[in-house]
């Protein structure tokens, strides 16, 4: 099953980041906003609502992974979703948002986490009030959350990558890792594995990883860092950049650069955004999962903690709708599916 959501969902979550912050500063002049609050979070009679809060707005990535909540809320039975979150990815800038849905009443708070233990005092309030917590895409520290939805197995993630770099490199060179936020659990487990695997796996020792450098999920540091490491390593031979804004910057500075065709990439994108850059050489191959899926499943996690059918441990199972069953795996580890490889023979298969 392939979610296309739609173009508004981003109006609708800068909406609901603006709604938010207008509530925090109505609450700080004294305002009295704690009735309304209530009823929003918990419904008119004892209705469960979710709030999903990304590691920041304004993300294509993270709009197509709310779409997909979205739809799953919906299906999952929840009386309403909210989103709502930071324009920036810092390691603190959730904190606020977990804060007043907590305040709210919101039954199950669903979040991709910045920094894995920034989060964790305001996470334990908000699961002290009896709100359920999902993390989702990039996972807390396991003490502050119920559940994790993963994409995939996240050493599959990293030897994919590494294993599109080597064949377009011919196995040997320098390469560069241009990552999210260097505080991104997700980020970090992937770049942990290609390490290791670099370390240990004799295919890929004249392999040579010589940087390793953080956009911030910002298009225009994203860019801006690609273009430094061409100088910094004028003997690079590939970039793997395991984010959707990073590896698309890096392609559009490739794409127009002398580089093109010289210098490899590969990592993690969205089809849509790197279409073009397949089509015109600049890049041969990158992987993703269908994000869609996991706001769903990250939905449908939620609505069965909130039910009581699971708790998060091992060996617990719920439907996940059109998806099917999942199972809760050690460390209360939910995973949605394999990843994709797209390349010019498939990517004009998928429009996310």
């Amino acid at each position: 099953m392939r979610f296309i959501h739609s173009r508004s969902t981003r109006r609708r979550v800068a909406l609901a980041a603006l709604a938010t912050s207008a509530a925090l500063v109505l609450s700080a002049c004294g305002g009295d906003t704690g009735s309304e609050g209530g009823e929003s979070g918990s419904g008119s009679e004892g209705e469960q609502t979710i709030t999903f809060i990304p590691k920041q707005l304004n993300n294509p990535y993270t709009d197509v992974v709310l779409g997909g909540g979205e739809d799953g809320a919906s299906q999952a039975g929840f009386a309403s979703s909210e989103v709502v979150g930071p324009l920036d990815a810092s390691a603190s800038s959730q904190v606020s948002f977990i804060n007043a849905e907590t305040q709210r009443g919101t039954n199950v708070i669903a979040i991709a986490a910045n920094d894995p233990d920034a989060v964790g005092p305001a996470l334990e309030e908000a699961r002290s009030a009896g709100a359920k917590i999902v993390a989702f895409d990039s996972d807390t520290n396991p003490d502050y959350r119920d559940v994790f939805v993963s994409q995939v197995d996240a050493k599959d993630v990293a030897l994919i990558q590494l294993e599109q770099m080597s064949e377009q490199i011919g196995g040997k060179g320098e390469i560069a890792i241009l990552s999210a936020t260097a505080n991104a659990t997700n980020q970090n487990e992937w770049i942990k594995y290609m390490e290791e695997e670099l370390a240990s796996n004799p295919d890929y020792a004249d392999i040579e990883l010589v940087a390793k450098v953080y956009g911030d999920d910002d298009d225009t540091k994203s860019f801006q860092e690609a273009q430094g490491l061409l100088q910094a390593y004028p003997d690079l031979k590939g970039i793997i950049s395991p984010t959707t804004v990073g590896i698309a910057a890096t392609a559009r500075y490739l794409s127009t650069s002398e580089y093109k065709g010289k210098v490899a990439l590969t990592g993690l994108g969205l089809p849509n955004e790197m279409r073009p850059f397949v089509k015109d050489g600049t890049v041969t191959e990158f992987a993703l999962w269908d994000p869609a899926q996991l706001g769903y499943v990250t939905a449908f996690a939620g609505k069965a903690l909130a039910d009581g059918d699971i708790t998060g441990k091992a060996g617990d199972t719920f439907e996940a709708g059109e998806l099917g069953e999942r199972e809760v795996g050690d460390g209360g580890i939910v995973l949605v599916g394999p990843p994709t490889e797209f390349n010019a023979d498939n990517i004009d298969d998928y429009d996310f």
